[in-house]
């Protein structure tokens, strides 16, 4: 959930679009009534620091440090550019100690709070979370020169999450304030087609408190077959089976959280049968059991994060290592990393222990490719945190000082 903000301009002469210029006006707003996303949370406390990025610069592939050779990664860092970002911020990150160092921005999109990547690694897909809500296609060029190929429109007012399909074909958007799902092919180049799927949540009926349908995520489940949206308005997750032919979404069924949880994201146990959804208004994280068969999704009790009563935290993002044998989840009012332990073959979790995350209001998770660094993007301390992973028992360390980064709301760590 964003925060209220004075909106400013942003001109993006390298970005295309269906409808041309886009509304400024109602960011982050819901089509339903009632308060916007940026609204439940509140007013940002305290001005943004200025901050000031270098122009774009190649990121080095490695370095040299006491004469040992060291990989670095490449970081895209999405942030609200109607809040005094500036763009996706481009990074490089040491795989080896942690440390960030900034190549640059890449201005040309608005608002591009969420990021994911084509599975092939050579396009970058962005939100524009604003009224009229769209998803932007940027092709990664080797050397850092990044391309913005265009924008098409979701359909749906404020989207907030965006995935591609394991095949590569498919890209989903969730729009957060229509509280609908949508579907665009991905052409050969990268590049977004027609929208072709457009799905809005009609039932059940939003619980008490809640003033409509709010999707907050979507993904697809570990074996394919699958997509999954998560909706914060109706304490729902749904879940569609994709039509690869037509780009289509049709409902298989749904799974319901307790009245005034909010469900806002869900990680997907490794094995595929289980996945773990973060509860951001009564700050609990379910375990759920889930049948790849047909896609039934079936909610346990809901655990406590450790990190204060209902309404205090409101837990962001969950991630889970690649071996499934823990799970971090980010606490925002908290300002906290929880850490489970997966238990019974992941039925269950084991809360261990929660430490500062580094920074304020921490909106996102990631973990780096080879699972050795946690990144925490940091909203309103404009900062992204690193914590070093033990491989053995999960703990974390962090990684020297924060990364300063106006209105860090996303973290992409690639290779």
């Amino acid at each position: 959930m964003r925060n209220d903000r004075v909106r400013t301009a942003i001109t993006a002469d390298t970005t295309t679009t269906e409808t041309g210029a886009r509304s400024a006006t109602g960011a982050g707003g819901s089509s339903a009534g009632g308060p916007s996303r940026r609204q439940v949370v509140g007013l940002l406390t305290g001005a943004l620091t200025a901050l000031t990025i270098p122009g774009a610069a190649t990121a080095t592939a490695s370095a040299t440090r006491s004469g040992q050779l060291l990989a670095t990664g490449r970081l895209f860092i999405g942030t609200y550019t109607s809040g005094g970002g500036t763009g996706i911020g481009l990074a490089s990150y040491d795989t080896v100690t942690g440390a960030i160092t900034s190549t640059g921005t890449l201005p040309g999109v608005g608002d591009p709070s969420y990021l994911a990547a084509h599975p092939d690694g050579t396009t970058l897909y962005a939100v524009d979370e604003r009224q009229d809500g769209g998803v932007t296609a940027i092709a990664l060029g080797e050397d850092g020169g990044h391309t913005v190929l265009g924008t098409r429109s979701t359909g749906g007012s404020s989207p907030c999450h965006l995935s591609v399909h394991p095949g590569g074909r498919w890209l989903f958007s969730a729009n957060y304030g229509s509280g609908s799902v949508a579907v665009h092919p991905v052409e050969d180049s990268g590049a977004l087609g027609e929208r072709t799927g457009l799905v809005t949540h009609g039932e059940p009926a939003p619980g008490p408190g809640q003033n409509g349908p709010h999707a907050h995520q979507i993904v697809t489940s570990p074996d394919g077959g699958h997509v999954l949206a998560v909706d914060l308005g109706t304490d729902s997750v749904y879940t569609y089976r994709l039509d690869e032919s037509a780009g289509t979404l049709g409902r298989v069924s749904y799974a319901t959280l307790p009245p005034g949880a909010g469900p806002r994201h869900l990680v997907f146990h490794p094995s595929g049968r289980f996945a773990y959804v973060a509860n951001e208004l009564n700050n609990t994280i379910t375990v759920c059991g889930y049948d790849p068969a047909d896609g039934t999704l079936t909610p346990g009790e809901p655990s406590a994060t450790g990190a204060g009563g209902a309404g205090d935290s409101f837990p962001s993002q969950p991630v889970i290592t690649a071996d499934g044998a823990f799970v971090y989840l980010a606490n925002r009012g908290h300002n906290s990393l929880s850490r489970f332990a997966v238990t019974d073959d992941g039925a269950a979790l084991r809360l261990l222990d929660t430490v500062p995350v580094g920074g304020d209001w921490p909106r996102q998770l990631a973990l780096s490719p080879d699972g050795t660094l946690l990144f925490a993007a940091n909203q309103r301390s404009n900062n992204v945190s690193v914590f070093h992973v033990d491989p053995t028992a999960g703990e974390l360390t962090p990684a020297g000082a924060p990364f300063a980064s106006p209105v860090a709301v996303c973290v992409l760590p690639l290779p």
